[in-house]
């Protein structure tokens, strides 16, 4: 590592924050290729070190930082069966260094560190590195409460993970260390802490300091207590909870900010301490009791003694959140049964926190899609409005009857003050569908919207008599607020209204995709895009095309209307919409086809410049699948119209490297291929040997759908690629796969749609070597995954070529394999295979070996024959075997959410259920082939049959009468 080495560096990443995006590109491309180079993280902690010795924050030291945190977060995981990404006298280096540079770095470069000894905590803490935690207690002597509180920030950072990690016995472990060796120095240091702020009440920037300090603490005291109540804690809860009731009902007016947006240290610490006694409250009721009393009062005078303004409200959501979790629970009832008690809740606290204020209002017009998130998809940033209707909710679990009846009260008298004057009183309107939406909502799903309703609120009469009339208004334009609450009050019992007054919303919904409003034509979107998902009862779409036909042609171009207003360029609701549009109406779409493809590759042209909404992009392209379905089921030509529109377009992504758009480029090329009759088009093969480069299987977002495109050029154009010489290519391709316990499944792909689609002596010469390669990883690292492909390319292979062949190649490997491969394997793990496909290729591929492998007959096999018998029954009759190791209990790749940053899968652009064996009755088949087999070797097969269980022969038996095959 020489100074020039730095230099360049520095000045690549001064790049990557350049307005230019090819500069930008450039820079990120480069650092990229160099990350792998040995010292290349130590050099950039080297120029954050240098960073932090100047006066003030420079850009170069904080890209630094922010790219050394990226390059942990994407390198330092090892994948096993796979090389490390980062040389372990690197690792070892970076923990050694990392620490103690986080401690002494300004707050921004603090921040980044820390992340990053957070995401290597979770790898390597505590087994790989035990060091960590005295290390960083033993910083809690340092008088530097800046030095203090990038330890606690370096806690926070490592420990909230354990709120959402599943219960184990590891986790268990890791959490025992930690308290061991923690939460004594932490809560000294908590006690010491309020102290230092008690005798420097007066100072206001050493209060800053320590009231930062307690926040970070009171973080990690919620981590570290979330999955179970600590021995230590519920030891020491009466010096926490007496600290914690101290500092809810205690101010310093040193430490109020000016201004009405930015919360406070005050404000930050209550509102976290909210959490904290909610939590005790919801989980440890019984040894929380005795303090329970007390936080009650304390949090009512707090809800009741603080303002409106914006800077409250955390701390008002969570001080709500805290009371919520008090009402839902039996035992605490009585609290709330004091005589007035409950009025004065839904008075002092619901309605004042279901107004819509100055500052909604200004980000409802100024900050849209800010607005958008918080309301409609419920982000973490809680509002007062959700905490209030999370409340009218918990309420409603234990006082139904009388909280409806004190609500519906108020509903009736905002809306009186609204019919009075619309224009001065709608807000109360507003307020009036939030509260009969809290109270009438009881169980939601994201899916459905509300599953279970209140019985006491009539929601079809609130719909009818006050959400319609909104809707229907001509002027689109005016009391968009309310436009956008009665939207919203459709989407959220989209399954409990009638489908007659769903259809008589639509029409008002698709003229608000005009609203100049970007949360109205949001919104409006939404709620279209959510109606047309609703199934009736036999499953069908609740509302068919035919009753969106009458409006179609308007929906069409109001939503690609709503793409070209400002703001909604890239809205991801207005492209979902679409999708689920052309979904739904399909061959009613034709007319509109030319225009619908012409908007659609336009857009995709704009943003692959500058990809930057992830969601917009994935409806975008599964939009211009469906077109490309639709349109080629009726009109099989129409593949090369859609070719010549998208292929400019596809070789520019490619060639710029667009990697956010490369998989699914690959996706609706291998959608365009498959509708291709052999041999593949040349446009295509002279694509093929790049498909083949390394790089690019390197990136794991592109292997799943490089797999899929590839395993479309061996169906379409095999002869083609074995003529070319590119087989060893592929074969090498394969290899990389079968080696990887993440993609050995992928490897399977290929070389089933190899060993189906290509002709038997294309791969004679290497077959060999495939089954080496296929059992040398057996031996290195079997796993129930590898097992059922393996089986299942075992019996593709026989029924594809021949049993003896199969026979033959496995004991040319080594002598007398055969009957290992079938003991330990074919017949031990037969019943692990799942998949209807998969099954069926193995019950027709073994009942072949079964029947046409002449070894099987003779003496050295022939006792495995009634025991593969067995199995193949079993196959048919008994439940599958899906035990799975303890070490291996991950998600399949097949079964993980479809959008992930790495890999999105487009859902109609999917690859159809292919079945490779021509064979309808599987039992018929077993039936038949041994009758065949009966009448070759006369008395031979009814007394290897006599062997078999009597509960198999008894299911034989049903396979023989059923087509009408005699053995005996």
């Amino acid at each position: 590592m020489n100074q020039q080495d730095f230099q360049t560096l520095a000045s690549y990443l001064e790049q990557t924050l350049s307005p230019d995006t090819n500069i930008r590109r450039q820079a990120e491309k480069f650092l990229e290729k160099v990350e792998q180079t040995q010292g290349y993280a130590l050099m950039l902690l080297k120029l954050v070190e240098d960073g932090s010795k100047q006066q003030a924050v420079t850009p170069v030291p904080l890209a630094s930082a922010i790219s050394f945190k990226n390059f942990v977060k994407r390198n330092w995981h090892i994948i096993e069966d796979e090389p490390s990404k980062i040389n372990e006298e690197d690792r070892t280096s970076i923990k050694a260094n990392v620490v103690n540079l986080m401690l002494h770095s300004p707050e921004q470069y603090q921040k980044q560190l820390s992340e990053a000894i957070s995401i290597i905590g979770r790898e390597d803490f505590p087994d790989k590195w035990p060091s960590l935690i005295p290390e960083v207690v033993s910083k809690f002597a340092d008088s530097d409460f800046h030095i203090i509180n990038g330890v606690l920030q370096t806690a926070h950072s490592l420990f909230k993970r354990y709120r959402h990690e599943f219960r184990s016995d590891k986790l268990w472990q890791e959490i025992k260390y930690v308290l061991d060796g923690f939460a004594d120095p932490l809560t000294k240091l908590f006690e010491n802490t309020i102290k230092l702020a008690s005798e420097h009440s007066n100072d206001k920037g050493v209060l800053k300091i320590l009231f930062s300090s307690l926040v970070l603490m009171s973080k990690v005291f919620y981590s570290l207590n979330y999955q179970d109540l600590p021995e230590f804690f519920e030891d020491n809860m009466k010096i926490w909870m007496d600290q914690f009731h101290m500092l809810l009902t205690t101010d310093n007016t040193l430490l109020h900010t000016q201004g009405n947006e930015e919360a406070g240290y005050v404000e930050l610490l209550k509102s976290q301490i909210c959490d904290n006694i909610a939590l005790y409250a919801q989980k440890y009721d019984e040894e929380f009791a005795p303090y329970l009393p007390q936080f009650v009062r304390a949090v009512w005078n707090l809800l009741v003694n603080t303002g409106k303004e914006v800077k409250y409200d955390l701390l008002v959501s969570n001080a709500i959140g805290f009371l919520r979790s008090v009402c839902e629970r039996p035992q605490y009832k009585s609290l709330f049964e004091e005589e007035g008690l409950l009025v004065s809740v839904c008075e002092k606290v619901v309605v004042p926190n279901m107004e819509f204020r100055p500052s909604d209002e200004e980000q409802f017009e100024d900050n849209p899609e800010e607005y958008i998130r918080r309301d409609l998809e419920g982000s973490d940033v809680d509002t007062r409005r959700r905490a209030a209707c999370d409340l009218v909710r918990g309420l409603t679990k234990q006082f139904q009857a009388p909280v409806t009846q004190i609500f519906s009260q108020y509903v009736g008298i905002m809306l009186q003050q609204y019919s009075s004057s619309p224009t001065q009183h709608w807000k109360s309107k507003d307020a009036a569908i939030y509260l009969v939406t809290s109270l009438a909502q009881k169980g939601s799903t994201a899916k459905l919207g509300t599953t279970q309703s209140n019985e006491l609120v009539n929601l079809q009469d609130f719909f009818s008599s006050h959400i319609l009339p909104e809707l229907n208004q001509a002027k689109i334009n005016e009391h968009s607020v309310l436009k956008a609450d009665s939207i919203k009050y459709v989407v959220t019992f989209r399954t409990q209204l009638e489908r007659d007054n769903l259809l008589h919303a639509i029409r008002p919904l698709i003229e608000l995709l005009a609203s100049s409003s970007q949360v109205v034509h949001t919104y409006a979107a939404h709620a279209i895009e959510r109606i047309l998902m609703i199934k009736s009862q036999n499953n069908k779409p609740l509302i068919t095309k035919e009753d969106i036909q009458p409006v179609l042609e308007n929906l069409l171009g109001k939503i690609f209307a709503c793409l070209e207003m400002p703001g909604s360029e890239e809205n991801e609701y207005v492209m979902k919409t679409l999708m689920r549009v052309l979904s739904l109406g399909q061959e009613l779409l034709m007319p509109y086809m030319g225009v619908l493809v012409n908007g659609l590759t336009q857009k995709l042209v704009t943003v692959s410049k500058n990809p930057s909404k992830p969601h917009f992009n994935h409806y975008l392209f599964e939009a211009l699948s469906l077109c490309i379905r639709v349109t080629c089921r009726n009109e099989k030509k129409a593949v090369a119209s859609f070719e010549e529109a998208l292929f400019g377009i596809f070789t520019n992504i490619l060639m710029q490297d667009v990697t956010e758009f490369i998989p699914y480029v690959f996706q609706v090329m291998s959608l365009l291929l498959e509708m291709h009759d052999p041999p593949a088009p040349d446009t295509y093969m002279t694509l093929f040997p790049h498909l083949l480069n390394p790089a690019l299987w390197e990136r794991p977002g592109n292997v799943p759908a490089l797999v899929r495109l590839v395993q479309a050029f061996i169906e379409k154009a095999g002869d083609n690629i074995a003529k070319s010489g590119k087989l060893n290519n592929l074969l090498g391709v394969f290899q990389k796969l079968i080696a990887s316990k993440a993609n050995d499944h992928y490897g399977f792909y290929l070389l089933n749609t190899m060993v189906e689609y290509m002709k038997p002596e294309v791969l004679e010469s290497s077959m060999k070597q495939i089954y080496s390669l296929l059992f040398q990883r057996l031996m290195r690292s079997k796993t129930v995954k590898f097992v059922r492909g393996l089986l299942v390319f075992f019996a593709l292979y026989i029924t594809k070529n021949s049993a003896d062949s199969f026979q033959g190649l496995i004991d040319s490997i080594q002598d007398r394999m055969f009957g290992m491969v079938l003991e330990k394997l074919i017949i031990s793990e037969l019943q692990k295979v799942s998949g209807t496909t998969e099954r069926k290729i193995c019950s027709v591929g073994f009942t072949k070996l079964l029947t046409s492998c002449t070894a099987l007959l003779d003496e050295n096999y022939s006792h495995f024959w009634p025991r593969l018998l067995e199995s193949v029954i079993g196959l048919f009759e008994l439940p599958e075997d899906d035990t799975v190791p303890d070490d291996e209990h991950f998600v399949e790749i097949e079964d993980t959410p479809g959008y992930q940053t790495a890999y999105s899968q487009l859902a109609f652009a999917g690859k159809r259920e292919h079945d490779p064996v021509s064979v309808e009755n599987p039992k018929a088949y077993l039936a038949q082939s041994l009758g065949s087999l009966a009448k070759h070797f006369p008395g031979k097969v009814p007394g290897m049959v006599g062997f078999i269980d009597v509960k198999a022969r008894e299911f034989l038996q049903g396979y023989l009468n059923a087509a009408q095959v005699q053995l005996f």
